[in-house]
Formats: C-alpha cells, structure tokens, sequence
C-alpha cells in the first residue's frame, strides 16, 4: 500500500507516517521505480501495535524501546492493551450511566442522590500522575508536585498565568509545520519553560512523552484544544521532533 492509502486506512495522517519513518519507528520499503513509501502487511501490523500502544498512554520513544527489544512478546502486550481499555471502558459506562440518569431526573421520571450526580468522575484516581510515574519515576514527578505545592498562592496563580500565555501563543502557531523553524523556536521557548518553572530538568524523552500525554488522554487533549482546535496534536508531534533534534 502507498502511504495516502494507509492514512486513508487508518486515519493516521501522511505528515505522521512521515514523522514515524524518520524516528525509524515505522520504516517501510521503497518502490524501486519511484523511490516511494511502499507499506506491507507486516508494517500495517506494526502500525497497530503502536496504535495500540498510543492509545494506552505510551510514548513514542517507548513504543519503539518495545517493539525493538527482544524479549517483546506480541501477545503480552495485547494483553496489556486489553486491561487497559477495559478500564477507561469501564469509566466511560460509569459516565454514561450517570447521564442518562441525569436526563430521566430532568425529566422529573427518577431522582437522583448528590453521590450519583458524580458517578464516573471521581479524579481521586489520577491517570496523569500515574501514567507520568510509569515513564520518568516517582522522584521525578514527586519533585515536580512537590515543588508546584510549596509556591505561594501568588506565586501559583503566576506560574498559572504563564501557562496560558504560552499555550495561546502555541496555539497562534499551530497551522504551521511542526518541523518549521517557526515551531521548532516555540517549543524551545516551551521546553525552557517546562525547566524552569516546575522545579525539575525534563530530558527531551520526558518533554516528548508530555507531548503523547496530550493526545492520548481525552482530558488533556480537551483542555489544551480549548486554545485552538488541533493544538494538543500540534504540540504532540512537535514536542516529538524537537525531542529527537536534541539527542
């Protein structure tokens, strides 16, 4: 298959495969006449296996440490991906069972307790922390928390401030390459600023899987969309290739 017929396929876009290839995460063959991407069956399962991967939170450079190792066992990590859609399939019944509950009370046929107004929301479970645990280490994220709760509450409202000045002008930016010199400044400008204000040095994988994060979790891609449809996606593929120039 050509590369227009994978993204027609899969709903990955050309500019993603291309960014896929050029990690050397997903390297297809060449036609030999046209020197064009030529996808075969056994890339397109490849292609699965990290969606499924991205789907479940992991980074890219962590799917390609994976899929590169050789104890990778295919059917494992299937497995892995099962228990966790299952989980925020779980969550999303919970929701849903909560709304529709919520449209038979406005309809003045059931009533509802203050307790099942809120069934499916519980944030005492958080898949951020979690998920950015899994990847960089407790000591890590226990700095960044740590540091973010011992600043004042001016000193906390600023570094609030600072965050949405810097995603709205991200956000000005978003309909240009990701691999433009233009965007590539605005996420050193970002990467300055994760640095220097959250009171830990990121690595450029760190600063990538933040930017998988913003895909990957509904939450995340929602309230960073809110500075301008496709921001999260912007910043996701950006942050990746300003990761991979840095190493």
């Amino acid at each position: 298959m050509t590369i227009s017929e994978v993204a027609a396929l899969t709903g990955v876009s050309v500019r993603t495969l291309h960014h896929y290839d050029r990690i050397g995460l997903l390297c297809p063959g060449r036609n030999p006449d046209n020197g064009c991407r030529t996808y075969s069956e056994q890339d397109l399962d490849r292609l699965q296996q990290i969606l499924f991967f991205k789907a479940c939170g992991f980074a890219l450079d962590k799917i390609g440490k994976l899929l590169a190792s050789e104890s990778f066992d295919q059917e494992e990590a299937f497995l892995l991906q099962k228990k966790y859609l299952l989980y925020e399939k779980k969550r999303i019944d919970a929701m849903l069972t909560t709304l529709e509950k919520t449209l038979m009370s406005m309809k003045g046929e059931t009533t509802m307790t203050t307790k099942e107004k809120f069934g499916g929301f519980d944030m005492s479970h958080n898949p951020y922390e979690e998920e950015a645990r899994r990847l960089w280490g407790d000591e890590t994220v226990n700095r960044s928390k740590n540091h973010v709760e011992s600043l004042s509450a001016k000193e906390q409202d600023a570094l609030a401030k600072g965050m949405n000045e810097l995603f709205s002008r991200l956000a000005s930016l978003r309909h240009h390459a990701p691999d433009s010199e233009i965007a590539q400044q605005a996420m050193a400008e970002m990467y300055r600023y994760f640095n220097e204000n959250f009171g830990i040095r990121y690595s450029p994988e760190a600063f990538a899987g933040v930017g998988q994060l913003y895909i990957t979790d509904p939450r995340f891609t929602k309230n960073i969309d809110q500075y301008g449809e496709g921001l999260s996606a912007f910043l996701a593929e950006a942050m990746g290739i300003y990761a991979e120039r840095c190493r």
